[in-house]
């Protein structure tokens, strides 16, 4: 529908001058679009200065061989190839979708669980439990590592709880089997992430309104089909923010695996950011390491499009 025209004698008011003057030109009205971008322009040299020149140098590390003080030389895509060739470095990636089982499939699973026991159940104290259960994702990693660490050790807590109640056949040195090292680095991740999950998932659940559960009640629904019709539909955005967050945790984990095992026994639980840091710092192959470092980086973009598309999907 057209501006309507000021009456004779008065002029029009600027706001309407500029929507006026905006469909003259064919565009919006509002400030010109390069206005917008000067908005953001010390955010976007901030992003450039910090994130993507030294992205791109990594990148232009990636194609040489260097120890990291001498002359380096050209290598090509020849690092890239060991990536694929190394049994060492691919096992890296290999270990770390282990571990995305751990920190992001478990956890996402055990927090609709809790989450929807706990929309269900009235309990005093609430406030409380989610504490407790977020708990971990407010202390450092590294103390974290520590605390397990000692756990896990030959006489420590678990094994001394294992043989007081008899099961002496089950305690071992949980890091420092080759079977089980990289399962005990990732319970710490399901730790960890589980109380995440289930704050995301009850936030969700309380935006739900109840009119749809009452609704289905009265249809004969069960607490199952409820949670499938009703709580699942809904969680979609909280799903896709939970995945996004573990998956990512668990590509790029570093800190417990330095702490709790260095990448051993043997190399049972190294992870592409532990080679990246055992290469590039203990063994002078800078260029393997940023190569390394590159598709790291690629990988965890992917999976995070990948995530984010399917959930929006979902919410259309």
């Amino acid at each position: 529908m057209a501006a309507p025209l000021a009456p004779a004698g008065r002029r029009a008011p600027d706001s309407l001058r500029t929507h006026r003057s905006a469909v003259v030109r064919g565009g919006r009205p509002g400030e010109p679009r390069r206005v917008a971008y000067l908005y953001i322009l010390p955010a976007l040299l901030v992003f450039g200065l910090f994130v993507l020149v030294p992205l791109v140098r990594t990148a232009q590390f990636s194609l040489y061989e260097w120890n990291g003080l001498g002359a380096s030389t050209w290598a090509g895509l020849s690092n890239y190839r060991d990536l694929f060739t190394e049994p060492q470095l691919r096992g890296a990636f290999v270990h770390a979708l282990v571990l995305v089982v751990f920190y992001a499939v478990i956890p996402v699973l055990l927090g609709l669980l809790l989450a929807a026991a706990m929309s269900r159940a009235v309990l005093r104290g609430m406030g409380f439990f989610r504490v407790v259960l977020f708990l971990p994702q407010v202390i450092p990693m590294v103390v974290v590592a520590i605390a397990w660490r000692q756990i896990y050790e030959p006489n420590g807590p678990l094994n001394d709880t294992l043989r007081f109640v008899g099961l002496d056949s089950l305690a071992r040195p949980w890091l420092g089997d080759y079977t089980w090292a990289l399962p005990s680095v990732g319970i710490v991740g399901t730790w960890v992430g589980t109380g995440l999950c289930l704050v995301l998932f009850l936030a969700g659940m309380s935006r739900i309104p109840r009119e749809l559960y009452e609704a289905a009640r009265l249809d004969g629904a069960g607490a199952l089909r409820e949670f499938r019709a009703i709580t699942l539909p809904s969680l979609r955005g909280e799903l896709a923010v939970a995945l996004t967050l573990t998956v990512i945790a668990a590509l790029k984990t570093f800190d417990l695996v330095y702490v709790m095992t260095s990448g051993g026994p043997g190399t049972e639980t190294t992870v592409p950011s532990y080679q990246v840091y055992n290469n590039a710092f203990l063994l002078g192959r800078v260029g393997i390491a940023t190569a390394l470092a590159v598709v790291l980086t690629l990988v965890v973009f992917v999976a995070t499009v990948l995530i984010n598309r399917v959930g929006e999907r979902g919410q259309r």
